[in-house]
């Protein structure tokens, strides 16, 4: 069964306010994913306040090893303001990446960020850190962008957020979830029975959380094996695999 890991920071931050933007090193990480099981995965940079260059490290990754790693660009909605399409551009057409990276903690998600992705048919990984109120309002203005929203929209553990998600999750056809930093067992039960194995997708938050302790949960769920293969590597291979379009 193909295993493929859709949230992975790799590279070096330059915040030096812990390990989200510090460094990302993957030589442990790729070999806890191999143990595993997990064949590929997608990769984006740690924060950093130039994530030009930080895009262009992890292209260097993802073209040393392309059997290994999908690559997502890191944005800034704010600091990146005006230069979105060019970023975006670059990371499409120069590094083959398959996405975006936002984060609420640099800034919320904008209309030049969302307007890329439809450009070019490309799926946006945002993390709202629990503002569900954001992510409806996306999905619905952007109904052909597909947004992958991270551990049930909340990496901090609030239940409120992750519950109210849940309904824009069942809502949406083009909002979906991973699985990555989810402690609650219950609340990501709740959302497989809700929406089903369609709308969620495996993810790690690597290299800081253990691939085999995130794919205990999976297991956990006992889904059957095509939904299982599903969560596992179908929908997110489905999500990367439309042609992007080319400006």
């Amino acid at each position: 069964m193909l295993i493929i890991d859709c949230h992975c920071h790799a590279g070096e931050g330059d915040g030096f306010t812990g390990p989200w933007d510090t460094r990302a090193p993957l030589k442990k990480f790729i070999q806890w994913s191999q143990e595993a099981g997990i064949r590929k995965t997608v990769i984006f940079p740690a924060f950093h306040t130039d994530y030009a260059r930080a895009n262009a490290l992890v292209a260097n990754i993802t073209n040393r090893y392309p059997d290994r790693f999908f690559g997502f660009a890191f944005l800034h909605a704010e600091r990146d303001k005006g230069k979105i399409g060019a970023m975006v551009k670059t990371a499409v057409e120069q590094y083959g990446f398959k996405g975006l990276k936002v984060h609420r903690h640099d800034a919320r998600i904008s209309r030049e960020i969302c307007e890329a992705a439809r450009q070019y048919r490309i799926p946006v990984l945002y993390d709202p850190t629990g503002e569900v109120s954001t992510v409806e309002l996306i999905a619905a203005e952007y109904p052909d962008v597909n947004f992958i929203i991270p551990h049930l929209s909340s990496f901090a553990d609030d239940w409120r957020a992750q519950i109210a998600f849940i309904d824009v999750l069942a809502r949406h056809a083009n909002v979906y979830t991973d699985t990555s930093g989810v402690r609650r067992f219950d609340v990501l039960e709740t959302a497989y029975k809700r929406v089903g194995a369609a709308k969620i997708l495996f993810g790690t938050d690597g290299p800081w959380l253990h691939p085999a302790v995130e794919l205990a949960k999976i297991d956990a769920l006992k889904l059957p094996l095509r939904e299982r293969a599903m969560v596992l590597g179908g929908n997110i291979l489905k999500l990367l695999t439309l042609e992007p379009v080319r400006k």
